[in-house]
Parts: C-alpha cells; structure tokens; sequence
C-alpha cells in the first residue's frame, strides 16, 4: 500500500473484530451446530429470543475455548522472539538519553531478515499465526473490555424492554376494546301476580 493511504487493521482484514466472535484455530461448524442445539434446547423463535440465544452460546463457547487466549500469548512471544533476530532498524532511546547506533544494514539485507522470519513464524506458528495478525482480539483483556460494554448495553435494552412493555400494558388498558365491558344480563323477573294480591 502506497503512504498516505490507511491499511486496514488485520484482524479487520481476517474477520476477527470481537472477542465474541469464533477465532482463529476454532472450528466456526462446531460453533453453529452449537449455537442452533443452545436455541433448540430453550424453544428460543422469533428475532428478540434468538438474538438471546446467540449471546449464550458466544458466552459459552468462550468459556469453553479459553485456551484459545492461552495459544495466542504463546504465539505472540515467539511471534516477537523471531522478529528479534532480525533485529530492525530501531531508533528508541536507550536508558543512558542517547539513541541506539544507527543500522548498519542495507535495505536489502533487512527485507531478506524479514522475509526469513515470516518463513520462520509461519513454518512454527502455522494457524496461529493468524490469532497473533488478530491483534488485541485474540486477548483477555479485550475480551473482558468486550463483556463491559456488552453487559452496559444489555443494561439499557433491558431498560428499554421494560419501559415497552410498561407502555404496551398501558395501552392494552386504555383501549376501546378493553373498556367495553360486556354488561351482565339480568334475568327478567317475571312476577307473578295473583288476583287476590291487588285487592
């Protein structure tokens, strides 16, 4: 990509933008075989209970696959440990206030390095290569940041369901048909009278 244009995150790139989402080296068929038996156990139907359904079993699944987060750190250090051995150009202060010595490398050597750790890393990493490209996605804490917002937003729909149905009731009080209430008949009274009773 030439300057000046934004690349697009990577884990964007894969498809990997929620920590709730099936990540890499997890099996997405095993998933929605799951998430269609969590909607069947509970006779969930129509798009609200659904929509429920589907937030269980991404909580479950996670809960389930942790050792997906594990997988990535590791992918991630040893990610890091074959770039080091390339080591690029860095201009970051030491401790003594100077700067590192510049490199000495040419260009061309330094594509070759790296080139050889992308061979590396993808000869030791192979899938999980894609969780380390996935970012902070394929981590704890975003996951936990993740839940947070979640659970706020799960705050104010309930909120909002409860103000909906308070508004429904309402409504099903104060309409016509609810205020048209049969009246009871009562049965006519026939008197009887007899003809020494008006005398």
């Amino acid at each position: 990509m030439g300057k000046g244009k934004k690349e697009i995150p990577s884990a964007l790139r894969h498809g990997v933008y929620s920590a709730m989402a099936v990540l890499s080296g997890e099996d997405q068929a095993a998933f929605e075989q799951y998430r269609r038996e969590i909607i069947a156990e509970y006779n969930l139907s129509g798009r609200s209970e659904e929509e429920l359904g589907d937030y269980l079993a991404r909580l479950m699944w996670r809960r389930q696959n942790l050792s997906t987060y594990r997988i990535a750190e590791h992918a991630r250090k040893r990610h890091g440990e074959i770039y080091a051995e390339c080591r690029p150009p860095s201009r970051l202060p030491d401790f003594s206030g100077y700067f590192d010595e510049p490199e000495t490398r040419s260009e061309e050597e330094l594509c070759a390095l790296r080139e050889q750790a992308n061979e590396q890393a993808q000869t030791e990493l192979g899938a999980a290569l894609e969780l380390v490209e996935a970012g902070d996605v394929a981590t704890t804490d975003y996951l936990l940041e993740e839940l947070s917002i979640i659970e706020r937003l799960g705050h104010m729909i309930d909120r909002c369901l409860k103000q909906l149905l308070f508004v429904k009731g309402l409504k099903s009080i104060s309409s016509p048909s609810a205020t048209t209430v049969a009246t009871p008949r009562i049965p006519k009274l026939v008197q009887v009278i007899s003809p020494d009773c008006n005398k």
